[in-house]
């Protein structure tokens, strides 16, 4: 007869049935396979190369397309180069006689035309809106709604195909700037620069399927700035003098989406079940996207036909949803995922400070061989000052003074210490470093406030003021805590402050209208140039009058002169003395309390290799290489199953289970030597 083994038993047998760890995440995945593992928290929204703008989906779409222009990997300050261009753009410059002339006179140039020279023998990635049959047909366009409505996925269909990329696909993309349904965030700047794109935008308003959700056929229009040269070269007119365009070549909006793939997605069967551009990218990079679930997780495939395959470069990538940082942090020590940022919560366990302030691992995090990557992002954060404002706006010296005084009575540094654990430098002007110009900025007297008072008195305020702080509403449990410190800081001047809290979109709505007095606000780089920050504060994108991004509405006569004087010089003596000048007077008239700029501390294991942060870099997975037996091993080591909480509840159980028998035995004898005592 058999046995039943209890079910401690068991469990302790099967312990030992398996070399892999008990709680691994991807059961389903070769344990030594070139796969990396990633994780994102908010699901991108476009992937669309005309609508995507977004630091949660370029690290995505951008190992998919690719534009004609790239960053050099390695080099900083960042260097443009050839990506699928031959060489960089050639660039002359016109007057109006259309007479071709120097770039030096700068203020006689009435249009510049960008020549680009797309390398040939590049493939698109295999795909259905490229299979042709044997007369040349698509044979996945235009099919009958109810055999579209059928399709639910890319991996459905049979068959696929691809093309060889031309200047045509690079200039039908342009056209799709201005299609109207796709509202392209970059359509207002680029219809300002790039000749003919805004009557392209009325011409598409009048047709018969523009302004509806489906795309329309390109082709038969115009776009004046735009010209097919030859098969793989294309020119691009630009109005005046632009010279930052060339760094938009390094950008997704500029990468090839050829006629065959927005016209197979402008099926309406296909709205159904997501299929479209915004959810599937077709591009000729590294990569291809396998799988996109985005309420789980997104998958990316090596794009096999991919003109510069690595022995190294990774096979495939898995990016899981992760929407708590407590999972997330614990897979990554778990071996989990390759890499990991560092959270508020878990910064004082992974890093610490040395004597000379430098941050380093804790032991605990060396001992498992991870690394640290430190870098400083492309960014500015401040307060700003609405200088419209009747209090704190305005450009008379009490104005100034007033300004002035309460930037004093900031610790920028403390507040870096305390809310971001150090990872910040303090600012003082809009141009972060390893862009050209940040040296230009004269450091500032801070934490004074003595000298503060003494501007108040000097601009009315004897016994103080009053100020207005609007912020956001956004659950960070640091809120509390933040307007403590700037209540703080500002006791220290008398400075009274009142904080207007509201939702987000209602915070921007405010901003956008210059209904604010001071306000938290920041800006991520598109390119590495001076240009983008300073334009921050250039008058003619105050966010009242122009709807720009200089949210403190400042205006600077003087600092608009040389504002279009910067902008068309080369970097040198010349344009580094321009830029000095133009900080000169921001600081002068303080329009922000200067914030600071962020530092990214990111952390790798020892077997992901080839990795160099860089804030304006995202095609980035083709230069990392993995060593998975090593990751498979660590896994092993770090998730080994914890036994002894079974073996002592099989040796309680196991008690229990004697002492009941023993027990059970005695009340049988005893039971049968007590009814012998009574027999009937």
């Amino acid at each position: 007869m058999m046995k039943i083994i209890c079910p401690w038993v068991l469990i302790l047998l099967l312990a030992g049935c398996s070399e892999l760890p008990w709680n691994d995440p991807y059961p389903y995945e070769d344990p030594v396979g070139n796969t990396l593992y990633s994780a994102f928290s908010e699901r991108p929204k476009h992937l669309d190369p005309a609508k995507s703008y977004s630091s949660t989906e370029w690290p995505l779409l951008c190992q998919i397309v690719e534009p004609p222009l790239e960053y050099h990997y390695l080099k900083r300050p960042y260097v443009l180069q050839p990506l699928t261009a031959v060489r960089l753009p050639s660039v002359k410059y016109y007057n109006h006689l259309d007479q071709e002339i120097d770039q030096n006179t700068s203020a006689d140039i009435v249009y510049s035309i960008y020549e680009i020279q797309i390398k040939p023998g590049i493939y698109f990635e295999q795909h259905p809106a490229f299979v042709k049959n044997a007369e040349g047909v698509l044979i996945y366009h235009d099919m009958p709604y109810a055999q579209a409505k059928r399709y639910r996925s890319i991996s459905e269909f049979k068959e696929k195909a691809t093309k060889e990329l031309t200047a045509e696909d690079y200039v039908y993309q342009i056209k799709r700037l201005a299609e109207p349904h796709l509202h392209s965030p970059i359509y207002g700047i680029m219809s300002r620069n790039i000749e003919g794109l805004s009557e392209l935008r009325k011409a598409l308003q009048k047709s018969e399927t523009g302004g509806s959700n489906l795309e329309q056929d390109l082709r038969p229009y115009v776009l004046s700035g735009v010209t097919l040269v030859d098969r793989y070269t294309y020119r691009i007119r630009i109005k005046g003098h632009y010279p930052q365009f060339i760094f938009w070549l390094a950008m997704p909006f500029f990468s090839p989406v050829p006629f065959e793939v927005a016209h197979f997605f402008a099926q309406p069967a296909f709205v159904h079940h997501n299929l479209s551009l915004d959810w599937y990218p077709v591009g000729t990079g590294p990569y291809t996207l396998k799988d996109n679930n985005p309420d789980r997780r997104m998958v990316l495939s090596k794009n096999t036909k991919y003109r510069k395959p690595t022995a190294s470069m990774v096979d495939k990538v898995i990016y899981t949803l992760e929407k708590e940082s407590v999972p997330y942090w614990n897979k990554f020590l778990q071996g989990y995922y390759d890499s990991a940022g560092i959270l508020s919560d878990n910064f004082a366990s992974a890093i610490r400070f040395n004597q000379i302030g430098e941050a380093e691992l804790t032991d605990s995090m060396k001992k498992k061989g991870i690394q640290l990557k430190l870098s400083v992002s492309p960014q500015v954060f401040y307060w700003g000052f609405n200088m419209l404002d009747n209090t704190v706006g305005g450009y008379t010296e009490k104005a100034r003074s007033v300004r002035r005084a309460i930037s004093m009575a900031f610790d920028v540094q403390e507040y870096i210490d305390i809310f971001l654990n150090g990872r910040g430098i303090e600012a003082y002007g809009p141009i972060p470093p390893d862009i050209f110009g940040f040296d230009a900025q004269k450091r500032l007297p801070t934490k004074n406030s003595l000298l503060a008072k003494a501007l108040l008195k000097t601009a009315g305020y004897p016994n103080g003021l009053t100020v207005y702080f609007d912020t956001v509403a956004s659950g960070n449990p640091d809120e509390i805590e933040i307007h403590q410190w700037i209540v703080k800081q500002l006791n220290k001047i008398d400075v009274k402050v009142v904080f207007r809290t509201t939702d987000y979109n209602r915070f921007q709505e405010k901003v956008r209208a210059g209904v604010t007095q001071i306000f938290f606000w920041g800006w991520n780089a598109d390119y590495p140039d001076p240009e983008n920050f300073l334009f921050l504060l250039y008058s003619p994108n105050g966010s009242v009058i122009g709807g720009g991004e200089n949210t403190s509405n400042y205006n600077n006569p003087h600092y608009d002169d040389l504002f279009q004087k910067m902008r068309g010089l080369k970097d040198g003596p010349e344009r580094l003395k321009i830029i000095k000048e133009m900080v000169g007077i921001l600081q002068k008239d303080s329009p922000w309390i200067w914030g600071f700029y962020p530092k990214t501390f990111a952390l790798y294991h020892e077997w992901m290799q080839g990795v160099k942060p860089g804030g304006l870099i995202n095609n980035t997975l083709q230069y990392v290489s993995l060593n998975p037996e090593l990751r498979a091993q660590q896994r092993v080591l770090w998730n080994q199953p914890v036994l002894w909480p079974l073996w002592l509840f099989g040796a309680l159980l196991g008690m229990i289970l004697f002492f009941t028998r023993r027990l059970f035995k005695c009340g049988a004898i005893w039971f049968i030597a007590f009814c012998t005592q009574f027999r009937f």
